[in-house]
């Protein structure tokens, strides 16, 4: 059996679907990865797998190159003659599947890992091109198996009617490697908060400097560290001068791209990510397991990591004094870290395993190919 695994960036398949395509070779599968290039192909390569790179706007809608882009997935697909598809974010879903559909292929899986930009502002053109996106998607996603990361984003498309409710699956998050994510005491030292997540201004960054502006200027000694970098392709990015201006004002760091995500967190006492919406953050997962205290937006994805009051806090999304409260009961309770940290990891190990979220992924398959 072979799949194709498609995605608009080789680091979300190195970093979040690696560990699936291993679990699939030990069952005997071909498994191609399929993105633009990027400094992750290597690594990819290095694994043992087979990178085709396939270049494409994300955020383009001029319809002629549009459709001149499913043509080539066409294309694409009918010389590699996969039995399996499985795509990631948007326009892979969108373009994938009508792709795959005109090629014959019959086991399509779909994965939505959140709703993103596109559903979350309501700027008017956004709104008409989120229209837009919804009748493609109409199109696209039935006949194929469709896995959501949260029950609050798969009910959202089966009431816009956008995926058959018997199509529908759900497999939480992308599973988590527990035994190379694991606790390790945190630093004998003043609190340290860190927000690992790409710099844009869903994931609650502004919030998150403003709380820790207020908790400075009340008195209490305590660190904030912005993890990652600017995504530039996002139109929420946040402007590298804007991140600078917030280090020199002194009261959070920004520490940029971190590739060793155990060590950042072993740095840490508290993993933070006040995030307007997500499927369910990889991070958070990764915080869990390694034994921290989590706080979160009370959001769809986020609140799927979180048992409030027993391994974190659930704040509402937008609100920095809310955050700030939040974040002052654990500054100021090392007891409480602690217990709510084991919590984590015991929560983290029980739920979000690779060994689980792969069983799960693979029972889809199976689904689908049936």
């Amino acid at each position: 059996m072979k799949a194709i695994l498609f995605a608009n960036t080789d680091w979300y398949l190195y970093n979040f679907r690696l560990a699936y395509a291993e679990f699939l070779q030990k069952q005997g599968w071909e498994v191609v990865f399929v993105s633009p290039d990027g400094e992750h192909v290597s690594k990819l390569k290095e694994a043992g797998f087979r990178h085709i790179p396939f270049e494409f706007s994300r955020k383009g809608i001029n319809p002629l190159k549009e459709n001149e882009t499913i043509q080539r997935i066409k294309s694409l697909y009918e010389a590699e003659k996969p039995d399996l598809v499985h795509h990631f974010t948007i326009k892979c879903v969108i373009y994938g599947s009508l792709a795959a559909k005109e090629s014959g292929i019959k086991a399509i899986v779909n994965s939505i890992t959140g709703l993103g930009y596109m559903f979350l502002s309501n700027k008017p053109h956004i709104r008409v091109i989120r229209e837009v996106v919804k009748h493609l998607y109409k199109k696209a996603l039935p006949d194929t198996q469709v896995i959501f990361e949260n029950p609050d984003d798969r009910n959202l498309f089966i009431q816009m009617q956008l995926v058959p409710e018997e199509n529908t699956n759900i497999v939480l998050g992308t599973g988590i490697d527990t035994d190379r994510f694991i606790p390790e005491p945190p630093p004998n030292s003043v609190p340290l908060t860190i927000l690992p997540a790409r710099m844009i201004w869903d994931k609650g960054i502004g919030e998150f400097v403003e709380a820790a502006r207020m908790i400075h200027e009340s008195g209490v000694k305590a660190r904030f560290a912005l993890i990652g970098n600017n995504d530039i392709g996002n139109p929420t990015c946040i402007p590298f001068d804007q991140l600078s201006q917030w280090q020199k004002e002194g009261n959070v760091e920004w520490w940029g791209w971190q590739d060793d995500v155990p060590t950042v967190i072993s740095m840490c006492h508290i993993v933070c990510l006040p995030s307007y919406r997500e499927g369910l953050p990889k991070i958070l997962i990764e915080a869990a397991a390694c034994g921290r205290p989590i706080i979160t937006s009370d959001v769809p994805g986020c609140r799927e990591v979180v048992k409030e009051g027993v391994n974190g806090y659930l704040v509402p999304a937008k609100n920095a004094s809310a955050l700030k409260d939040a974040l002052l009961k654990l500054i100021n309770d090392p007891e409480g870290r602690q217990e709510m940290g084991k919590a984590s990891r015991e929560f983290a190990v029980n739920k979000f395993s690779n060994e689980i979220i792969n069983d799960n992924i693979y029972s889809v398959y199976q689904k689908a190919i049936s």
